[in-house]
């Protein structure tokens, strides 16, 4: 159900609000900022109106799913700022190591309300779901990482973005406005909560952990709120004009490479809106291209986790598409690789090897050779299927923004998701095919390999 009128909250139990509660507490989870966070906003606001102060509770649990050193060492970085940014409102973050619906729980026990920022993975709605029916007070949910609310912008999943984008489009305007910083009026200082993670040492905390440590973290990225403000601010003056003719050419660094922060809700997506529709920079179709990616493309990822429960299978593509793979899974295929030797970048493309590279070193890839490399690797794959678990794995493995709605739209895409017949080929049927030829006809593709090189 809603409440308050606004799509964005929802009450995800009927249990009341017990007034006699020490604090209101706020599960923060994917919003991990103290700024233009709706879900935050509504805790200080509710708790404001109660007489109570806020707690922000953060779980931290080694064997999260498909995390990594390289995943934490920069949630923790951000997750330093954003202590010191709700000190500075009044709210108190304190640090569980435990199972974190467990661990919200336990402290909701002594909560007046709880309020819990919104999800679109599975795992993470179930989380959600399991605090919601085993609490004894209130739980508010609130979508502070999209612009429209999945249940606002659709009802359905969509089948592409062309019938996606008047919906959302629709409500753009009134929605894309940051919600302003609220300071609590009681402060947190005198609970006697104690914090199982020192967020002002991340190196230190990140040492105790027991995680993947193949998949080591990375310098071309730091995080923090401070940092994804100082990468917008540079795109917005240096690369926002010509942007939509630019955008697509993987020799240059014109993009804004803010996906790490979004993922993690380091910051808010109608924060970057509100600075992209106000730069003095760019032109119209400048914005409207960024833009299309930001919010569009995007929020097409998030309705298709929401209305697809089976988001992460094969069996969740497009019939058409599904089907005319299968009438081309005995084709030859030109080449064929294992996948360490995907993973190692061993195969006979050089263009693929480097954009294999980029994402191992860096963590990120050039949204153009993204789906180069994802349509190579179903061209090279014994079966579509092992194609689609082989690409699931690289991706949540290496990217920072992996694990992310984005990551199964933009995988399941290369095999037809959110797309169209084209013309029929040997072992993609009539899934979109592309080729090392149209790289070379579109771009100075030798000049992103040497890029890369340099790395």
């Amino acid at each position: 159900m809603t409440t308050d009128d606004d799509p964005a909250i929802r009450s995800l139990n009927d249990a009341p609000v017990d007034e006699a509660g020490d604090y209101v507490l706020y599960w923060m989870q994917s919003s991990q900022r103290a700024d233009d966070n709706a879900a935050l906003h509504t805790a200080i606001l509710r708790a404001n109106e109660l007489g109570k102060p806020v707690v922000a509770l953060f779980a931290l649990m080694d064997d999260y799913p498909e995390a990594s050193e390289r995943h934490f060492a920069f949630m923790l970085e951000g997750l330093a700022e954003t202590s010191d940014r709700l000190a500075d409102l009044g709210v108190r973050l304190v640090g569980r190591r435990a199972f974190p619906p467990e661990a919200a729980l336990a402290l909701a026990g002594s909560a007046a309300l709880v309020v819990t920022d919104a999800a679109y993975l599975r795992h993470l709605r179930d989380w959600r779901e399991r605090l919601a029916a085993d609490c004894a007070v209130r739980v508010l949910q609130v979508e502070s990482d999209v612009v429209v609310p999945v249940g606002l912008a659709s009802d359905k999943a969509e089948y592409a973005a062309r019938t996606i984008r008047p919906k959302i489009e629709r409500h753009l305007e009134a929605r894309a406005n940051p919600v302003p910083r609220l300071r609590a009026r009681h402060r947190a200082d005198r609970l006697e909560l104690s914090s199982e993670i020192d967020f002002d040492d991340p190196d230190g905390v990140l040492d105790s952990m027991s995680v993947d440590r193949e998949v080591a973290r990375v310098s071309r990225f730091r995080g923090g709120l401070s940092e994804a403000r100082r990468r917008l601010a540079g795109f917005l003056r240096h690369h926002l004009d010509g942007y939509a003719e630019r955008r697509a050419d993987p020799a240059r660094t014109d993009t804004s490479e803010l996906s790490p922060y979004l993922h993690f809700g380091q910051i808010g997506v109608v924060e970057v809106v509100a600075k992209v529709q106000g730069a003095g920079s760019g032109d119209a179709a400048d914005r409207k291209a960024y833009l299309e990616e930001l919010v569009v493309r995007r929020e097409l990822a998030r309705n298709y986790t929401w209305f697809t429960p089976d988001y992460d299978t094969y069996a969740a593509l497009p019939d058409w598409a599904r089907e005319t793979l299968a009438e081309h899974r005995d084709d030859a295929r030109p080449a064929r690789y294992t996948r360490g030797e995907l993973e190692r970048a061993e195969t006979d493309d050089p263009y693929w090897n480097a954009a294999m590279e980029e994402m191992r070193r860096t963590g990120y890839m050039h949204n153009a050779m993204r789906m180069y490399w994802g349509k190579k690797v179903l061209e090279w794959c014994n079966t579509p299927e092992y194609a689609f678990r082989t690409l699931l794995y690289l991706n949540n493995r290496w990217f920072l923004d992996g694990r992310d709605p984005s990551s199964y739209a933009n995988v399941a895409w290369v095999f037809g998701l959110h797309d169209r017949p084209w013309q029929e080929r040997d072992v993609f049927g009539k899934v979109r095919y592309m080729n090392a030829a149209g790289l070379e006809r579109k771009f100075d593709i030798e000049a992103y390999v040497e890029r890369v090189g340099k790395l």
